[in-house]
């Protein structure tokens, strides 16, 4: 027993979390005995925070199915969690030290188990955190889970995922997963709304993604959310909208083996880029 840890990009900091509880498939037992009174107040404040700004920037189902986690006023127990959510969806949470490898985090999306941090953030990362953590996972992602089109699309992404591993596309497909699960904006009767959890879980992203002049919103398309690169320290300058979860579903349903072959060697958008590059 017992993981490497795993960085994603460029850091000088130490992984988080401790890998030496997880087994091969990098999950583990939620420690709910080593979480403080601190750990539980800061859950309970960002809990509070986060959802009182929802109504009118976070979508519908999101806000509907927000209580459907249960406790708020301290970290919940996965097993609670996992109660509520395996009957509505047939999905269920595994705690996980920190971030993991591809092949095992698509594994697991694929058979329907979304990999949850079980750490949280000190409180002097209260307004901001490199890494997720309990708090992100838990508010911004797992409340669509019970979304059942909105689940059938993720268990979609990790089943893809470990197609494109085989393939060398992981970077592309990631941006996907970046530009959707994490920072996708949907359209909804009363307007713009966020769905991906990087917005939903961010004080400030949330009002700027939906109703900022700054960063341009455009139609989510395969290939140019594959060409399109992001950044992991600023609000995004790029978001990109879907009319609704079945529209995402039913795009993602096509063989992407020809897309990844198209667009190698391609130019790529930055994060930022208002223009399309030359082909």
């Amino acid at each position: 027993m017992g993981q490497a840890p795993v960085v994603y990009g460029q850091s000088s900091r130490p992984p988080r979390g401790d890998y030496s509880r997880a087994q091969e498939d990098y999950t583990c037992a939620q420690n709910f005995a080593a979480y403080t009174a601190a750990d539980h107040d800061t859950y309970h404040r960002l809990y509070q925070r986060q959802s009182a700004q929802l109504q009118g920037l976070a979508s519908e189902a999101f806000i509907q199915a927000l209580p459907l986690l249960g406790a708020k006023e301290r970290i919940p127990r996965f097993d609670d969690v996992n109660e509520r959510l395996y009957r509505a969806t047939r999905w269920e949470l595994v705690a996980v030290p920190g971030l993991i490898p591809e092949v095992p985090f698509f594994s697991l999306l694929a058979n329907r188990k979304f990999p949850v941090t079980d750490w949280i953030r000190t409180p002097q990362e209260f307004d901001y955190i490199v890494e997720p953590d309990v708090f992100h996972d838990l508010f911004g992602h797992v409340p669509l889970l019970f979304n059942p089109v909105f689940a059938d699309y993720v268990q979609r992404y990790g089943e893809g995922g470990l197609k494109a591993a085989g393939l060398g596309a992981c970077e592309m497909l990631s941006r996907l997963y970046w530009y959707t699960i994490e920072f996708g904006l949907i359209r909804e009767q009363g307007g713009l709304r966020a769905y991906g959890a990087g917005i939903l879980s961010s004080r400030g992203e949330l009002p700027y993604a939906v109703h900022s002049p700054e960063p341009q919103r455009l139609p989510l398309e395969l290939e140019r959310t594959m060409r399109t690169r992001y950044k992991i320290d600023t609000y995004q300058q790029t978001y990109f909208v879907i009319d609704s979860f079945e529209q995402l579903f039913e795009l993602t349903a096509q063989d992407f083996a020809p897309i990844y072959e198209r667009l190698r060697g391609q130019p790529e958008f930055a994060a930022d880029a208002r223009e399309p590059l030359p082909a």
